[in-house]
Formats: C-alpha cells, sequence, structure tokens
C-alpha cells in the first residue's frame, strides 16, 4: 500500500457503502455499472509509486459529499481510475521489459563488435561480467573509501603543489547562487547543488597550487530575486586552511562570475534555459579568453594560462562544458547530482505522465542527451557513490562498465582500443569544512559552554522548535529535507506516531523547507505537507512534533546543535538518497544517524560507523533504529564518537586533494597554435605568427596542397603516398617551421587595409579587419536555394560588401572539391569568402590572394584542436559495418540504403551516401550504435538526408565559429547566421550565442521530414525563437527585405 494515511480513509469509507456483489465476481466487473464493492478489487491492485496528488483532491471532494448516492458515484468514479493506473502500470512494465530486454541486447552485440574489433585474446583482466562488488575501475567496494589518513600525508601532497598556478573553471548554470546566505529550499533549482559548488569553488581556491577558481553561473536582473544574483562578480571570502594556501595574487582566490543569458529581467526554472545554453557558451567563452590573458600578465610571463580543467555540475552546465572543452580544446569533468534516464524510469513506474507528456513538462530527453554528450566528452566523470555508477550511469549508452573495464586493462597494457573511449569513473563524497564546529558537549540539564557573564544566549530558532513541545528536554530525531515524497516523510511520522515507546521517549523534529502559505505550495508539497499535518492529528502528536514554518541557512548548524544537544538522532529516511550531505552535516555535530539503505549513505555509514541503516519502506525497522539508539545510551555514545573520529575523511582539503589528484592524471590540453615570441606590443595581442599572406602561399606552394586538402585526384602524387599521420605531421612541422619568419602585418584598422585587399598586404585571414561577418550556413543543394540565397545576400550589402567592412563565411556539407564546383558554375570568386567551413565543421580552410592554382589554405591547427577522441580508422570501420547492415529487402534482392563514400571521405569527415533518404535510421539510432561501442563521434545527417558525414564528437559548424573567434579575435556578437526554415542535424547549433540569425523562410523545408522528423527532443525545445537577435525573412523576400531585417537586427544602419 501507498502507506498515505488519505489511502485508509478511503478504504475505511469504501467498507462503509454497505456490502455489493458477491466477493467472487467483485473485482472482475468493474466494467459494469450499477452497484459493487471495489474494496477487494483496491486491495489486490493498487500498488505504491503513483502519484496520488489528483486522487487525493477526488477523495476530499467525495468526503465533503452528504449525499450518499452522489458520493457513492464519486467513490465508484476513482475506482474506475484507479483500474486505469494499475492498467497503465502494467503496460508500463510490459513496455519497459521489452526495452530492457532490447537493450541487453544491443550492448551485448556492441560488446562484442568491440571486442572482435580489438582482435586480441581478452587477458585474465578483461574477463568477467560480475561487477556487484567491482567499481567501474575494478577497485573493491569493500574496502573503505580512500583517503587521506594522517596530517603528514597532506602535508607532504602540499609540498609537492607548491609551485604549481592553476586556473580551474566550474559551472552551475540554474537556480539562485551566492556566496552567503544561500537562499537553499527557495525553489526546486537552488538546492544541495548550489551550496555544493559554492563550497567546491572555495575549497579549491584556497588550496596550494590553486591561482583561481571561477564558478559561473546565470546573472538574474529580476526584481523578484534580490539584487545581488544581478551582480556580474563575487568574490568568495576564503575558507580556513590551516596554512595550506600560500599565494595570493591580483586575480587569485575563488569568484562567482555571473554571465547574462536567456530573458534578461526573469527567473526562469532550469526546464527552460535549453534554448539559451549557446548564449551562455559563447559568453563563458568570451570571460574565459579574457581571464586567461589576464593571468598570463599576471603569472604567465605574457603567455595566456588556460584552465587546467572545466567542470560542469548537472546536464545543462555539462553540455555548456562540453561545447567549451571543444572550443578551447581543454579538458573535461563532469557530476550529473541527478540523472535524467532515472528520473524518468521513476516518472513512467508512477503512471500518472505518458513518455510525451513528462517529455513536455521536463524536457527530459534534451537532458539524457546532454548527459549522454558529458560520456562522450568527458575525461572523469565524477560521482558521490559507487551507486551511481553501477545503477544510474549503466542506463546510458555511452558507459558500460564491463567495456570499460575492458579498454581500462587496455589502456595499463598499452595495447591499441581502435579508437574507443570510455571517460574514467571517479568516486568523490562531497566535503565539509569542519574548522568552525565545535560539538557540543553539554545536555539540557548542564551547560558546559559559556560566556564569563554566564550562559549564552540560545540561538532564536531554538525557541522557534522548542514552542512546539511539552517537554523540550527529550532527545530530539532530527529530519532535514524539503516536502517530497521521495524523502518519505510520511512513513518517519506514522513510525513514529505508532510507536508508543518511541513517542515516550523522544520528540520529532521535521525542517522541511520554508513556506507562508500551504495553499501557495506546489500541488505534490502541499498535498505531502497536508498528509503529514493529518496523521499529527490522528495519532494525536501535539506537543511532541515541531514543523517550523521558516529558517535560514544559518539556522541549519543551530539545529544540529540542538538536537546533539538533547541527546538527539538525524535520520534520513528517503526512498534512494543520491548522497546524503546531511548525514555528514549532522555528524560533524555529533549526531548519530539512521540512514536509508539505498545510496550513498551505505559508503557514508561504512567510512562513519555511526549509525545504522534500514530499509525505507519497512516502517517498523525504522521505528526499531530509532528506539535503539534513543534507549541504548552507550550505543548512542559509541556512534557519535565514530562519527567525530571519522568525519575528517569528508573534509574538504581531503576532496580538494583527490580532486586534483584527479585532473593531474588527465593529458593537459589547451589551443595549440604559437604565438610569435618577437612581436612587439601593437601586435602580440592580435597577430598570429601566419599573419603574412605571402608566406602563407609560400607553405600552400612549397607543400602542394591539394586543392580539396584531403585527397589529389592525381594518384601517382608522391604527397598522397603517405599516410594520413605522417602526411599530417609533415605539414604541421612546415607550417611550424615557417611560421617563425613570419612578417608583420599592417596596421589594424580595417578602413586602411581597404586598399591592400587586392595587394596581399593586409592582415591573414581576412576576417581580421571585418566589421561584421555574415556566415551562409543555408543547407540547399548547391543548384536549388543556396547560389540565389547568397546572391540576394550579396546584393543586400553591396555597398558595405565593396568597402570590405563585411566579410563572409561560407558553412556547409560540402567538401573543398564541391565548395570550388559551386564558385566556378557561379562565376564567383574564392575570395568572396572570408573562410569555407566544409564537411559539417569537419575542415577549415581560408581564402588567399596570391594562388590561381591553390587558393584555399587549410588550417591545420583546426584539425588538431578538434581530433580530441576521434575514433581514426577504427571508427571507420564500424561505420562500413553499420552501412552494411542497412539495407532494403525486395524478394531476394538486397539493396544496400547507405554506402560508403571513399572520394568524399577525408582524415576527419567519414562521409555515406544515402541512396534512399526516407528509409535510414535516423541520426539518434546511429549515435547509438556508436556510443555503446565507446566509439565518440558527431553523426551530421544532411543535405537533405542524403548525405551522412561523420566527424569529431566535439567539430560541428557552431564550434568552428567559435574557434574562429578563439584564434583571430572575430566577435561573435559581429556575427549573422543565415539558415533555412530547417537544415542539417547540427542545425540547431547555428541559431543562438550571441550572435545573430536570419531564418529564410521556405528554404530547406524538405529536411524537416525527412532529417528531424526523428528526433529525441523537438527542435522548438531548443530554438530561441522568442530572442531579439533571430529574425524571420519571408518566403521569396527580396535583397530590400533582407537588408531592412539587417537593420533591425542593428548590423547596418537605415
Amino acid at each position: 500500500m501507498a502507506g498515505n494515511d488519505w489511502i485508509n480513509s478511503y478504504l475505511e469509507a469504501i467498507l462503509d457503502v454497505g456490502p455489493g456483489l458477491d466477493d467472487k465476481k467483485s473485482s472482475l466487473l468493474l466494467r459494469e455499472r450499477g452497484r459493487f464493492s471495489p474494496t477487494r478489487y483496491f486491495v489486490e491492485e493498487v500498488i505504491t509509486g503513483f502519484d496520488e496528488t489528483d486522487l487525493h483532491r477526488s477523495w476530499i471532494r467525495a468526503q465533503a459529499t452528504r449525499s450518499p448516492q452522489e458520493r457513492n458515484t464519486r467513490l465508484e468514479n476513482m475506482c474506475w481510475r484507479i483500474w486505469n493506473l494499475a492498467r497503465q502500470k502494467k503496460q508500463l512494465e510490459g513496455e519497459q521489459a521489452q526495452w530492457m530486454a532490447k537493450r541487453r541486447q544491443e550492448r551485448e552485440r556492441g560488446r562484442r563488435e568491440a571486442v572482435a574489433d580489438m582482435s586480441e585474446d581478452l587477458s585474465e583482466g578483461e574477463k568477467g561480467d560480475i561487477v556487484s562488488d567491482m567499481s567501474s575501475h575494478g577497485e573493491s567496494t569493500r574496502g573503505r573509501l580512500p583517503r587521506i589518513s594522517s596530517v603528514e600525508t597532506m602535508e607532504a601532497w602540499v609540498s609537492q603543489q607548491r609551485g604549481k598556478k592553476l586556473y580551474i573553471v566550474l559551472i552551475s548554470l540554474h537556480g539562485l547562487i551566492r556566496g552567503e546566505n544561500m537562499e537553499l529550499g527557495r525553489d526546486s533549482d537552488t538546492g544541495g547543488q548550489v551550496k555544493y559548488v559554492v563550497e567546491l569553488a572555495r575549497a579549491l581556491g584556497s588550496m596550494p597550487g590553486v591561482y583561481r577558481v571561477d564558478l559561473l553561473t546565470r546573472q538574474v536582473s529580476s526584481p523578484e530575486v534580490d539584487w545581488s544574483y544581478g551582480e556580474p562578480t563575487e568574490m568568495l571570502t576564503p575558507i580556513s586552511t590551516d596554512g595550506l594556501m600560500t599565494e595570493m595574487g591580483e586575480s587569485s582566490g575563488a569568484y562567482i562570475i555571473r554571465i547574462p543569458f536567456g530573458p534578461r529581467e526573469k527567473y526562469i526554472p532550469k526546464e527552460q534555459l535549453w534554448p539559451y545554453i549557446p548564449e551562455f557558451v559563447d559568453g563563458a567563452l568570451n570571460h574565459i579568453i579574457q581571464m586567461s590573458k589576464v593571468l598570463g600578465e599576471q603569472i604567465g610571463n605574457g603567455h595566456p594560462v588556460w584552465p587546467v580543467a572545466i567542470h560542469g555540475h548537472y546536464a545543462d552546465a555539462g553540455d555548456s562544458a562540453a561545447l567549451l572543452s571543444g572550443a578551447l580544446n581543454v579538458p573535461m569533468l563532469f557530476t550529473g547530482h541527478s540523472l535524467g534516464r532515472d528520473k524518468l524510469e521513476q516518472l513512467l513506474r508512477q503512471g500518472r505522465l505518458s513518455k510525451d507528456e513528462i517529455n513536455s513538462t521536463y524536457k527530459i530527453m534534451r537532458r539524457i542527451e546532454a548527459e549522454e554528450l558529458t560520456l562522450d566528452a568527458s575525461e572523469i566523470v565524477i560521482t558521490s557513490t559507487r551507486q551511481e555508477i553501477d545503477e544510474q550511469w549503466r542506463l546510458y549508452d555511452g558507459f558500460d562498465p564491463i567495456l570499460e573495464r575492458k579498454l581500462r586493462a587496455r589502456i595499463k597494457r598499452n595495447v591499441s582500443c581502435y579508437g574507443r573511449f570510455m571517460p574514467r569513473m571517479a568516486v568523490i563524497p562531497p566535503g565539509m569544512e569542519f574548522h568552525h564546529i565545535v560539538p557540543h558537549e553539554g545536555d539540557m540539564d548542564g551547560e558546559t559552554e559559556g560566556s564569563e557573564d554566564g550562559k549564552t544566549p540560545d540561538p532564536p530558532i531554538w525557541a522557534e522548535i522548542m514552542r512546539f513541545f511539552s517537554n523540550p528536554r527529550k532527545p530530539m530525531i532530527l529530519a532535514l529535507a524539503r516536502p517530497d515524497p521521495k524523502k518519505n516523510l510520511t512513513t518517519l511520522v506514522k513510525a513514529f506516531g505508532e510507536c508508543r515507546p518511541l513517542r515516550e521517549l523522544a520528540n520529532l523534529t521535521l525542517i522541511m523547507g520554508n513556506r507562508d502559505n500551504i495553499d501557495e505550495m506546489s500541488s505534490t508539497n502541499s498535498s505531502l505537507l497536508l498528509s503529514i499535518l493529518k496523521m499529527i492529528d490522528k495519532y494525536d502528536l501535539y506537543g511532541q512534533v515541531a514543523y517550523p514554518k521558516h529558517h535560514k541557512q544559518s539556522d541549519v548548524p543551530d539545529i544540529y546543535r540542538l538536537a546533539a544537544k538533547t541527546k538527539g538522532v538525524f535520520i534520513n529516511p528517503a526512498f534512494i538518497e543520491p548522497f546524503g550531505l546531511t548525514l555528514i552535516e549532522a555528524a560533524a555535530y555529533g549526531l548519530p544517524m539512521v540512514a536509508t539503505k539505498n545510496g550513498g549513505p551505505v559508503d557514508i555509514h561504512r567510512v562513519l560507523d555511526n549509525g545504522l541503516l534500514v530499509d525505507p519502506h519497512d516502517q517498523q525497522a525504522i521505528a526499531d533504529a530509532l528506539l535503539k539508539l534513543v534507549a541504548d545510551k552507550q550505543l548512542w555514545a559509541k556512534c557519535r564518537a565514530n562519527g567525530l573520529k571519522n568525519i575528517h575523511l569528508f573534509s574538504w582539503p581531503e576532496h580538494c586533494k583527490t580532486y586534483l589528484s584527479r585532473i593531474a592524471s588527465c593529458k593537459p590540453r589547451q589551443p595549440r597554435w604559437l604565438r610569435s615570441i618577437d612581436d612587439d606590443d601593437e601586435n602580440s595581442e592580435t597577430d598570429s605568427p601566419s599573419d603574412s599572406l605571402r608566406d602563407i602561399h609560400d607553405i600552400s606552394l612549397n607543400l602542394r596542397f591539394s586543392l580539396d586538402g584531403e585527397k589529389n585526384d592525381n594518384k601517382e602524387n608522391a604527397d598522397n603516398t603517405l599516410d594520413p599521420e605522417s602526411r599530417k605531421s609533415k605539414l604541421e612541422n612546415a607550417v611550424l617551421s615557417l611560421s617563425k619568419g613570419a612578417l608583420k602585418s599592417t596596421p589594424k584598422s580595417w578602413s586602411s587595409d581597404k586598399a591592400d585587399q587586392n595587394s596581399g598586404a593586409g592582415k591573414f585571414p581576412a576576417i581580421r579587419r571585418r566589421r561584421h561577418i555574415f556566415v551562409i550556413a543555408v543547407d540547399c543543394d548547391a543548384s536549388s536555394g543556396l547560389s540565389g540565397s547568397v546572391k540576394k545576400i550579396f546584393e543586400a550589402v553591396e555597398k558595405e560588401r565593396a568597402e570590405g567592412s563585411i566579410g563572409f563565411i561560407l558553412a556547409s556539407s560540402f567538401n573543398i572539391s564541391e565548395v570550388q564546383s559551386f564558385l566556378v558554375s557561379e562565376g564567383m570568386n574564392p575570395t568572396d569568402f572570408d573562410a569555407y567551413i566544409c564537411n559539417s565543421g569537419g575542415d577549415l580552410y581560408y581564402s588567399s590572394f596570391h594562388s590561381e592554382q591553390n587558393p584555399f589554405v587549410v588550417d591545420l591547427y583546426y584539425h588538431s584542436h578538434i581530433e580530441y577522441r576521434w575514433g581514426g580508422e577504427g571508427l571507420r570501420k564500424t561505420l562500413v559495418r553499420w552501412a552494411a547492415s542497412i539495407i532494403d529487402k525486395k524478394g531476394e534482392n538486397e539493396d544496400h540504403i547507405v554506402v560508403e563514400d571513399e572520394d568524399n571521405s577525408a582524415d576527419y569527415c567519414y562521409t555515406f551516401k544515402v541512396c534512399k533518404p526516407g528509409t535510414v535510421p535516423p541520426a539518434k539510432e546511429l549515435r547509438k550504435v556508436m556510443r555503446i561501442q565507446a566509439l565518440r563521434c558527431h553523426a551530421v545527417y544532411c543535405q537533405n538526408g542524403s548525405r551522412i558525414n561523420v566527424i569529431p564528437v566535439l567539430a560541428s559548424r557552431s564550434q568552428a565559429l567559435r574557434y574562429l573567434y578563439l584564434r583571430w579575435g572575430m566577435d561573435l556578437s559581429k556575427l549573422v547566421v543565415f539558415v533555412g526554415e530547417s537544415g542539417d542535424t547540427d542545425y540547431e547549433g547555428l541559431i543562438g550565442g550571441l550572435r545573430k540569425a536570419v531564418i529564410m523562410k521556405g528554404l530547406c523545408t524538405n529536411a524537416s521530414s525527412l532529417i528531424h522528423g526523428n528526433r529525441n527532443y523537438p527542435l522548438s525545445d531548443v530554438l530561441p525563437f522568442d530572442s531579439p537577435n533571430v529574425v524571420q525573412a519571408a518566403e521569396e523576400c527580396s535583397s530590400t527585405e533582407i537588408r531592412s531585417l539587417l537593420e533591425k537586427l542593428g548590423v547596418l544602419k537605415g
């Protein structure tokens, strides 16, 4: 049974209705109208797990009905609804079983294919499927957590860190974040995660070897929240570190950096933030670049100091961190806090909402895809407990504990994994700061703490709690949780109410967030709170249960202290607790614990050994455990002593030491191009070693760049006899050696460069001297819509184009050969565009004025920038095998739907031709197949579904634009992107961010059904159509209308 008080009342009311049909027929004739007895059916069929809020309202209405006939009708309707819920649950259980069986088969098939590709006999370390007693790295979970166990060990570690000057970036987007007086519990987005990230930033900023920590979040300048959330920067006061912090500087320490994105004067829930993530990424990228330059001047001898890691918290920040990691080419870390697949399963089990309704409410599929991307991009995934790895992360396509263990064994043996990668899972429990905590040694009868004048005044929250009690000296059972059904507070109250010995020995205190009026709370929270109040009345618990309406975050330590003073117990009875930070906090104040045996408390209890674990569904077990600790003073004292003795194992210095050690194990990555050391002050800030257009031209001639930078049509060309790695190495070495002698470029002003535009004396590439850049990313066929769009756009800004104030970039799925063919067919010059983003973001070229034969210069540094986790030949073989499995059976004939297109493939783009676009599996299925085999890539369905480009996982056309900003200083707010009404599967990344977008209606409409018809989530969930930076052009619009739209965007003057 659900265990709610109203259900028991409901059963009693049903029994009072009177006799109905025979018991033999009672649960079979619900489909018939008339008199019936639903009692047996209700008892047999109603199962826990349903969200019963609406049923509870119906019961209230039925109870208030005076007419017996109408009351019986209402009860009958409720039974019909319960029957429907039970039917839905059975249907969902069947669908879930089918999904699990299918998933198991896919996993096993993917694992077999991966092992077959790796082609070696498995060692003993790679064998075995038993994961229950093993972590994802083969570490036993039976031992205690590996932590520093002595002051000498910590001091030795500190000495190793001296001299390091690390810059770390943390990201947490939703909720209200500030350093002091956090409004925890204000809403569902401002909870434990907010406290965790602030304290982590503060603790890291105080560690030796860490120079600066930035916590990036959203700037909220709304009248409905405090003004402090609109401040761009807030310095976090350093914690006391007992001399650990040794280095101070002008910009050192920990800071909250608030980036404006989304509605400027509105505080919105996290589910509505997805369309504005690109805007945050662009703003954060700008901050990090500027801060890296500042730190370079202070501690880097003039060279930028890039973040050693970017750490995302929760799915929205993880998605942002992945994009920033790709744009900057620095390592990424991720902490989930809670995971979308786990929440989706819970909501489906409740049976109240369909999958579509869940997605509409919670944007759950977008969240899950963001979490899959974090697995693709992260070096390390940090979890609080092993339960999170074994039961939650293994639900994802991108993580398989068994395959991860096989890959880790191969890496240790220095054996190739054939392009397969799996993030390292690291269990690092959250820390706490204990230096200010002095466990209370007194009790209610005698004080040991006091001032010279006598007793210290009691904190106000003590009086607020004790006013509820008729005997405030009894031990206090303390529960601290928001009024959420998952926290299982109703079972706790029922256990307390039905155990008379416990009621005689102890009081119960429920700290359930803050409230002004129950009617103003959410329906779920108000329903639960009402249930608790009814149970207090039913069991006559007045004078024994406290439930204060308000408390401040600063009151929480005093609440723990009061419970310890009464020799009380802290309880966390949640059905599942991902970690249980409150258990550690309570232990630090000397409180023994009773906690759920599901989730993180198991690990905490293993380390602290300061209480008892219980089954949260077992009401009697909860009562027995509480009574045992309250009644047995020796056991209470032993648990208290154990907690205080071992609590240092969860301190922030311990957490940060493990955290920094994990970061140190990552391979360092940062932007790869070099700056000219000899540049003077005027040019060092923006000029590249490749500034001289003549030198770039010489490189292209000496190395004989092929037209497409990938494969020369002349198969006898000597350069193409080299394997890709050797050829790449040769080209990069030549570029590096020649770039050191690059000539100084001309002054920075674009207007002074106009005369040099055709002489070749201007800066290279030309985008550096433009006021605005127009990016043409209309995903049409070259012959159908692209050429017309380009001409209209050119005509709209003919004057500015002639002056040289506006430059152009062509961003498409074409390779460079196809681009040149398009230019020739339309009578255009390569120099009409400053840059070409080709192969959906797999290649980047610049136009050159100095070579008619080779007018395109490839950016080799871009390849080194995007090659992270590129699977190479191992990925290609798997893709070819997948393509061969996609067939169209017609009688005895089997036609291949997808075939490899070797002629159009490149080193960083594997291209496949789709023969029948309407029958190919959707992009999400291809991503799933690759992730199951630990292959990380970005599959882009393009050209109305007739082509598939597979490129590196963090490469895309939008990411290429961020690369251009990073390398050449191209201001993202000066970009205007022209797109069609729909486009390739990377379409959503082109709209949004700091750049402006013009959507040309009527273009690329076929892609909407062919490519986007079977997405994980609708485009409407992620496109910021309400943004002032996005405008829509009418179908068949003229160049004049385009110009007026550009004036509306503020790009052109009217």
